[in-house]
């Protein structure tokens, strides 16, 4: 497998359908593999966040199913290029996951990038890197970011700051993907020149 090819996708059940197949189908479209990491291997249960007239918040439906590829006592950190973390009301559980929270520290302690959008972001709030780092998020998620010493980005739809790449919501997938794979082009380009240099 070429090296640098691996991303690693972190949701679960209420895990939003449109970020996360999203996400696996544009990382296959750029020749990337996306692999997703959930609490066990199963098919999960997906969502689909929206706004209704009248409604003072998003509403929640039924979404696709998906298979996911691994568990997260399967992950070896060390095997990819980068993390992704979709929204929905998966976050929310999952970073009470010890197991998730070592993952993205592993990512963060070796400087390999983390992409995260929507609620997404709250996994990094709970994993401890968003520490005096610009971050974009669903805007409900802003107190979170800044209580843990966050700054939240506004109007972007989309920010990098150093190794961590965030977007407020699904409607941010142009922007947010747009730095994505610059940062993965960046990583992949440096992994082949450190290949070389031992060749």
């Amino acid at each position: 497998m070429e090296a640098g090819k691996k991303i690693l996708i972190i949701t679960g059940d209420a895990g939003e359908s449109f970020e996360i197949l999203y996400a696996s189908h544009r990382l296959r479209e750029e020749d990337y593999i996306p692999v997703i990491a959930a609490p066990s291997v199963k098919r999960m249960n997906l969502v689909m966040h929206d706004f209704e007239p009248g409604w003072d918040t998003y509403v929640e439906r039924m979404g696709y199913i998906i298979q996911s590829d691994i568990s997260f006592d399967e992950v070896d950190p060390s095997e990819y290029a980068a993390v992704l973390i979709p929204g929905g009301r998966a976050p929310e559980y999952l970073r009470n996951d010890p197991r998730v929270i070592k993952i993205i520290k592993e990512f963060h302690k070796n400087n390999k990038y983390i992409f995260a959008i929507c609620h997404g972001v709250q996994i990094l709030v709970t994993a401890g890197v968003v520490d005096k780092k610009n971050v974009a998020c669903y805007e409900h998620v802003k107190f979170e970011v800044e209580a843990c010493g966050g700054h939240y980005v506004t109007p972007d739809e989309a920010v990098k700051d150093g190794k961590i790449v965030t977007g407020k919501t699904w409607q941010s997938h142009p922007e947010f993907y747009k730095m994505v794979f610059s940062c993965l082009r960046e990583s992949t380009e440096n992994i082949t020149k450190a290949a070389g240099a031992f060749s």
